[in-house]
């Protein structure tokens, strides 16, 4: 997509020591390069009085310090860095992610595989087939919203959403894959569970996929995942970073 048929960025009110700079109404890859290009030029600027920057697929939100800055001179500054053209983002790190895929792992595997007209291994070696794009971090601490799911195995959401899912649940919801970090309600559809921790708070860093991280799963069996559970707990990654 040519830089000209991208819709111009927008300020959006998010309260009174924040806004939101939005590149587009929909996911797109194109204004996805531009929200991190803007994140990284923000923290290249060091721009004053910024607190916190948060990534989303189409938009950025900044928290600021209303007392430290001008609020007109500070949007205006915001949308000139946002209209630069955005470079090539290079990937991130590359991480290699166990899954216990199916059973009390993923107990929608198998429905997944009947809506497609496919064999649970097949779905399973689709997914594991792909190279994911770490777009966002969201929902809760840690919880990865991937891009790259195949689209054979694109699921819409669950229309009962389950009020409890386990930490390091596997999951796909319409094109959009995830890897959720810790335990909570969710309407994606459940393929497996990882034993590697995504975000620890008593882990440097805690955060262990970052926004432009590229992800690949590998299947592992169930006899593994309590060890690599525990080890997980003692603050190992677990997960293979292979760059």
């Amino acid at each position: 997509m040519a830089v000209q048929d991208l819709t111009p960025p927008r300020i959006l009110l998010s309260g009174d020591a924040a806004l939101t700079v939005e590149f587009s109404s929909k996911i797109d890859p194109a204004a996805n390069r531009r929200v991190l290009a803007l994140d990284r030029a923000i923290a290249e600027e060091g721009l004053n009085g910024v607190r916190e920057t948060v990534p989303t697929y189409r938009s950025l939100l900044v928290h600021y310090d209303p007392i430290a800055v001008d609020y007109d001179s500070f949007c205006t500054r915001l949308l000139e860095l946002a209209k630069r053209p955005a470079p090539d983002i290079a990937a991130g790190r590359r991480w290699r992610i166990p899954v216990v895929y199916g059973g009390e792992y993923g107990i929608d595997l198998e429905e997944v595989a009947r809506l497609h007209d496919m064999t649970p291994d097949d779905v399973v070696r689709r997914h594991t087939s792909g190279e994911y794009c770490v777009v966002m971090l969201g929902f809760m601490p840690g919880w990865a919203y991937l891009t790259g799911l195949d689209p054979a195995i694109a699921t819409s959401r669950r229309q009962n959403p389950r009020t409890f899912t386990p930490a390091g649940t596997i999951s796909i919801g319409g094109v959009q894959a995830g890897v959720q970090c810790l335990a909570a309600p969710s309407g994606w559809n459940l393929l497996g569970r990882t034993p590697a921790r995504t975000y620890d708070i008593q882990r440097q860093p805690i955060f262990m996929l970052e926004p432009a991280d590229m992800v690949t799963f590998y299947a592992i069996p169930e006899r593994d995942f309590a060890e690599m559970s525990r080890a997980a707990e003692a603050g190992e990654l677990v997960a293979e970073q292979v760059a």
